[in-house]
């Protein structure tokens, strides 16, 4: 079979199953089965395909996954992650759109501590939303912080997505969790510039809210208790990194440790929320598995047919510079976003995309981190951002989702901004992952 009809076939079926509804591994799975049968050579193309996935769960590189998950389900569980917003906010004080201020502050604080961005913006939106509106702060500039820094735990450490990228893509993943740092703390600061600039310029959106008058140790004990200790939890994760005395997966057992240590030394851990982390822990894996042993013969296929090779021969042949296949890379990275959820846009492109970017010499962790920053684009664009349906469901029922669509909008400018810094100033994700010890 021709290669071109096989890329056609299998993307286009893999589509069709995804837009009629079909979740994302069954899809896969689908799609492998066929394709293993007609091409992987019949009842031995099966038979090879259950060794693909037996082989590919097995990896030892994912454990940090699991890890990670349950590492941001119990501060989440256990609310010890609230307290730490409401000790941030009172030491915000004088700054044009404070509590939007606050926001960023505490999603980008929440994110290294949960990897999880959908929690980060559900927790920003139950616990700042409503302040924000009761004090008339205008719902654009209420609810763009919240989306747009709750989205920047796709970035920061502990993602469990930049661990199931860098195991599919074969990126060292100790260095992939790090790439993401500098552009997530660039991201936060360009934020507050934004809704300081916007508080200025149009103080109708955000009305002056400084606290009442306290003494400076009640403004910095909470800050002391609360936030100081959690943020030791983030240090022990990378800091083990980056001197080198632990892998992704020793750090994360550390990381899950911490969060244990401190939820019982806040006295937030009990058996019904330990339990709730667990249970969530364990569906948010069990799909990432499935999803993981659908994509090594999905790969198989691709590579085995010709597609990959073909699909590379073809690009060579245009003439392109790796600067020009990494924009094309991003185009449609951006394009799938808007329909499709990560896992899917990982899943669909990878198979292809590695292979083209090791032909034209495109640095694996400058991938790594555009396949982020996309990602986490993703799921603030219309019409099918993930985020903006957990923020409507955490919004008053008086807002529509025209508001959401327009209070994300400056923040997306930004975050496509850094995208663009990124691969103009490569160094941007790369530096840091230089400093870990070999």
């Amino acid at each position: 079979m021709d290669w071109m009809l096989t890329l056609t076939l299998m993307l286009g079926g893999l589509v069709f199953l995804l837009a009629i509804g079909l979740p994302v591994a069954f899809a896969f799975i689908t799609v492998n089965v066929i394709g293993a049968y007609f091409i992987l050579g019949g009842t031995n193309g099966l038979v090879q395909m259950a060794r693909n996935a037996t082989s590919s769960v097995s990896n030892f590189q994912l454990a940090p996954i699991p890890l990670f998950i349950l590492m941001g389900e119990i501060l989440f569980q256990s609310r010890v992650a609230h307290r730490a917003i409401d000790a941030i906010e009172r030491i915000v004080m004088r700054v044009p759109g404070r509590l939007a201020v606050v926001t960023v502050f505490g999603g980008t604080i929440f994110s290294a501590l949960s990897g999880s961005t959908i929690a980060n913006t559900a927790m920003l939106g139950s616990t700042l939303m409503p302040s924000m509106l009761k004090k008339g702060y205008h719902p654009t500039l209420a609810m763009g912080p919240i989306m747009a820094s709750g989205a920047i735990a796709m970035l920061i450490p502990p993602s469990a997505l930049a661990v199931l990228l860098g195991s599919l893509a074969g990126i060292s993943i100790s260095k992939l969790l790090v790439a993401g740092i500098l552009p997530a703390i660039l991201l936060s600061v360009l934020f507050v510039v934004l809704i300081v600039t916007i508080s200025i310029l149009r103080p109708d959106l955000a009305p002056s809210d400084d606290p009442p008058a306290m003494t400076l140790w009640e403004r910095w004990k909470p800050f002391c208790i609360y936030v100081l200790p959690l943020s030791g939890i983030f240090f022990v994760v990378i800091g083990s990194l980056l001197i080198g005395i632990a892998s992704p997966t020793d750090a994360a057992a550390l990381g899950c440790l911490a969060a244990v240590l401190a939820s019982m030394a806040y006295r937030s851990l009990s058996l019904a929320n330990l339990g709730a982390a667990l249970m969530e822990t364990v569906k948010l894996t069990v799909m990432i598995m499935f999803i993981i042993a659908a994509s090594q013969t999905f790969s198989q296929i691709l590579s085995f047919s010709g597609a990959t090779s073909g699909l590379i021969n073809l690009i060579n042949g245009w003439d392109l510079t790796a600067l020009q296949v990494l924009i094309g890379m991003i185009l449609l990275l951006l394009f799938l976003g808007c329909f499709i959820d990560q896992v899917s846009m990982l899943m669909v492109t990878i198979p292809i995309f590695v292979p083209l970017a090791r032909a034209m010499g495109i640095d694996e962790l400058v991938l790594g981190v555009v396949y982020l920053l996309t990602m986490e684009i993703a799921l603030l664009t219309p019409p099918f951002g993930l985020l903006l349906f957990v923020m409507r469901g955490v919004a008053p029922s008086t807002v529509r989702m025209k508001q959401i669509y327009a209070a994300v909008a400056p923040f997306l400018v930004i975050k496509l901004f850094v995208l663009t810094l990124v691969v103009a100033i490569p160094a941007l994700g790369t530096w840091l992952p230089a400093l870990i010890s070999k």
